[in-house]
């Protein structure tokens, strides 16, 4: 028995966007029609560190997995494990940080799909890390984008990510000054920062727009403001079990007594038609995504794949025994 070790850069060898877009539908389209399962996060701490934990099957595949990862004040690491469902083997271990970039653009990606106007063309975008360069290119590779316009607070970082990212997509990235400039009077605005307090105004939206908050996963962190959920008459959630339980973005309105939960449907429901993601109204989309194990692994899956046929990694011979015994 062996254990494949996937790299980042075997990772970044592998996969693409258009790769994660499609693989990352059709999980959802899985997970609505009972073919999938996902298991939300868990967290456990210790001085100075804290472990994240979820998991997922993937019966539609063959497969079922794990991401665990952890974060510290100065670094974050990333690992997926995978297992084959016919024999419960272990037999990818993959670092997962570029794979999860991956799948979070490819979630909002999807939503974007069946959520925004075809002919939406401008996105605003707030953050300039890594997960807000695989957002505008999810976006980029589902609308015929023609510009898009980055806030932070960091003048020389949105500078540097307008330049860099308008080279790799070939659409024109403007840096602005003004958190404004990246809200009003534009179809689309993705916030992808790791803020505690709303990043815009949800007064500055024109009806119409379609939002998509991907940066909190803890109650105690809010990107968009109350007034964006008010105003929001379709609310889509990557999991709205996951979003109850991560999503601080609706605490406030919630506390206020402007939303509940019966309001939220899940993006697996809207891939396969059960339920709509654009307003009948002209008013606000919604769409929050906190992450789930089960887009890891459908992106997981063909990454491994994929390595056995190309050669990529580094095979671990293991001394790995079949038993009946159940572990306690």
């Amino acid at each position: 028995m062996g254990i494949l070790y996937i790299s980042e850069a075997d990772v970044a060898a592998l996969v693409d966007m258009p790769q994660a877009l499609l693989a990352v539908e059709e999980a959802f389209r899985r997970l609505s029609a009972g073919e999938a399962e996902s298991v939300p996060r868990v967290r456990a701490r210790a001085k100075g560190i804290m472990l994240h934990g979820m998991m997922a099957a993937a019966g539609y595949a063959g497969y079922v997995g794990w991401k665990c990862y952890t974060t510290t004040r100065t670094a974050a690491q990333f690992h997926v494990g995978l297992y084959e469902q016919s024999t419960g083997s272990l037999v990818a271990l993959i670092e997962a940080d570029y794979l999860g970039r991956l799948r979070t653009g490819a979630t909002t990606g999807v939503a974007l799909r069946l959520m925004a106007s075809p002919e939406a063309a401008d996105v605003g975008l707030f953050g300039t890390g890594r997960q807000a360069e695989t957002q505008l290119e999810a976006a980029a590779s589902v609308l015929a984008l023609r510009q898009a316009f980055v806030y932070s607070h960091s003048q020389e970082r949105r500078e540097a990510f307008a330049e860099r990212m308008s080279a790799r997509l070939a659409i024109e990235v403007t840096p602005v000054d003004r958190p404004q400039e990246a809200a009003e009077d534009l179809p689309i605005v993705i916030t992808a920062t790791t803020s505690t307090t709303p990043v815009f105004d949800g007064a500055w939206l024109a009806e119409g727009t379609v939002v998509c908050a991907v940066g909190s996963n803890a109650l105690g962190r809010a990107e968009i403001d109350s007034t964006t959920v008010r105003r929001a008459d379709v609310v889509v959630c990557d999991s709205v079990a996951g979003c109850r339980n991560e999503a601080g973005d609706f605490v406030d309105a919630l506390e206020k007594g402007i939303f509940d939960w019966t309001r939220a449907v899940d993006l697996s429901d809207v891939v396969a038609g059960r339920a709509t993601g654009r307003s009948r109204t002209g008013g606000i989309g919604l769409f929050k995504s906190v992450g789930m194990a089960i887009e890891d692994l459908a992106l997981a899956v063909p990454l491994y794949e994929l390595a056995k046929q190309t050669g990529r990694g580094v095979m671990w011979e293991t001394a790995q025994e079949s038993t009946t015994d159940i572990g306690r």
